[in-house]
This record gives structure tokens, sequence and C-alpha cells, in this order.
């Protein structure tokens, strides 16, 4: 089991969240993990920097193994451009660095003014861009005609172990899917009939044995009136179903699109709570669940008192089952 941190470029500087991971790491935390955006989700958030530059500094000044959620299906990232960058951090740190690949949203996929494709044709992009991906890992040279198109595409820079391939998955037909091309998956919180759906259904697809991986959105504040601000005024957009997600294109229409959101509409998909034992009850419900690695994302910008309290409070309740650094 890996208790891990997850950094969100959306809501912090750069610079603040070198700062927050390496305090993550002192405090007991012994992974971590990332998003990759151009763009945050809400015009209250402010930021969105550079994942992979952050990646490379973050890698260098701490000892955990990291992961970056990242979409490499042709648009604003090529699979070549996707895959030159895993192996380069891959040969930096060795087997310390993963990434999950996904269809992504339009938000930060169509800002390169290319045509945003329909949930199939990206589903079918995404594979493709696997495909690829892995070959390219393993020294080979590539040349495909498809939805991607690839020219003697070639890494001449390739770590000792290729760079695990995660699928991320937010529904059973994803996640049945993955199944089929992705070394261990990774989701989001959500009720257990629905993590125990996409589950079952990675197992289906050809995911049986591998790792699964939970990225938890959790709301701690010194009081419950605290917390739940925290979720509504940062992280209100999680109420929304992925497919509207995925199809809004600015931080103001997403922004437009929860405006009537209410602090207990959150209640399912935020784990809201200022009382530590109750998380501690969360998190050892997921990895009854299965779940080997869970990377926990308080949404509120209080990340110090967050960091300082589950490091007191909450990591060392799984201290003995938890993966060394």
């Amino acid at each position: 089991m890996r208790l891990g941190y997850h950094a969100s470029h959306e809501q912090f500087a750069p610079s603040e969240l070198l700062a927050c991971v390496i305090a993550a790491e002192q405090a007991g935390f012994t992974g971590a993990m990332c998003s990759d955006h151009v763009q945050p989700w809400s015009e209250r958030q402010h930021h969105s920097g550079f994942a992979w530059s952050w990646l490379g500094a973050a890698l260098a000044a701490t000892r955990l193994p990291m992961g970056v959620v990242t979409t490499p299906i042709g648009l604003r990232y090529h699979p070549v451009i996707i895959a030159q960058a895993a192996a380069t951090l891959g040969e930096m740190f060795p087997d310390r660095f993963w990434m999950a690949l996904g269809s992504g949203e339009a938000l930060n996929e169509r800002v390169t003014g290319d045509r945003w494709p329909a949930k199939p044709e990206r589903d079918a992009r995404l594979i493709e861009a696997a495909s690829a991906i892995r070959a390219l890992q393993q020294g080979e040279t590539v040349t495909r005609e498809g939805l991607i198109r690839f020219e003697e595409a070639r890494l001449h820079s390739l770590p000792a172990t290729p760079t695990p391939l995660v699928g991320a998955a937010l529904s059973p037909a994803t996640a049945r899917r993955a199944g089929g091309w992705a070394d261990a998956l990774v989701t989001i919180n959500q009720p257990h009939d629905g993590l125990r759906a996409i589950l079952d259904a990675f197992a289906e697809g050809g995911g049986a044995g591998k790792p699964v991986y939970l990225q938890v959105h959790l709301s701690y504040a010194p009081t419950l009136e605290e917390a739940r601000a925290n979720a509504h005024d940062q992280w209100r957009f999680n109420a929304l179903s992925s497919s509207v997600a995925s199809e809004l294109k600015t931080p103001s229409q997403f922004d437009d699109a929860t405006r009537h959101v209410r602090p207990e509409d959150l209640e399912e998909s935020v784990r809201i709570s200022p009382d530590p034992a109750r998380h501690v009850d969360w998190i050892g419900e997921y990895a009854e669940l299965g779940f080997r690695d869970i990377y926990l994302h308080n949404v509120g910008l209080n990340q110090r008192a967050f960091i300082e309290d589950f490091g007191a409070k909450v990591l060392p309740h799984f201290a003995a089952n938890q993966t060394p650094r």
C-alpha cells in the first residue's frame, strides 16, 4: 500500500506546489501524483503550471515515486512528445515515474485550435497513442497511419525500465477498455458500488491482477462548515458528470455550469470532514476494496495544515502496511 499526495496544478503556483510536495514527503507520504492542465477548472483557482517541468523539479527535490495524469491523443500533445518526456524522466529517476493516460477534456486539449473529437474517437485515439508509446519505449521506430500519424519516430534516450502506462477511468466502459492495454488503473473516489463496477470491468477487460490506484478528493479543515465551504469554493465542478465536464471549454463555463451547486451536493464526490479519524476510516474502506495506491487530494487551499495534520494523525494508522519511499 502507498499513501500519496496529490499535487493540484490548477490551485497553486508551481513554486508553492513544489514546497508542498517536499513537505508531504517530510510528513510521511510515500508517493505523489499531479494533474496536467493548461487551464484551471474555475476562475477562482488562478493557476496551471506546466506539469512536465514541475515533475523534473519535484523528482529531483524528493525521493518520492510520482505519476501524472495526461492526454496523449494528438491534440495538445502528440504521443511521441509524451513518450520522450516520460523516457527522459525515467532515465533520470529510475523506477520512480508512472503516467496515467486518459481521453481528456476540451478545457485543456482544444487550446491548439484543432477539432475536439467526440468520445468514441478520443477513445480510439487513446488506444493508438498507448500502443505507439509502448513501442517507442521499447526502442522501436514507429511509422503508422491512423487517427494519429507517426513517421519514423524513435527515442534515443531510454530508461532501463519502460514507464508504466496506467489507464485513467471514470466509468466501467473506460475501465474495461483499459484492461486490455494498461499496466494499472487509476480512478477517483465515488460511492463503493461505482468503484466495484469499475474494478470488475477492468478485471474483465484484461486487468485482473494488475495494480489499481485511487485518487481521493477530500476536504479537511478545523470545522465541518469550513471544510464544506472549501470544497464548494474550489471543487464544486466535481458534481458534474464526466460527460459534461469533458465538453466544457473554459473555466468560466465551469463556473456557469456549477452556479447552482450547493455545498451538500458534494457529499458523494468529496470526502468532507474535520475529523482525522473519519478520514482514516474512509481510507481503510478503499484499501479493503483492493486499491493499492491511494493519493489524497485536499481540495481546499489549506495544504500545509492538511499535510501536517494527516502526517501526524492519519498516516501513522497505515504505517505498517505502507510501501517505503
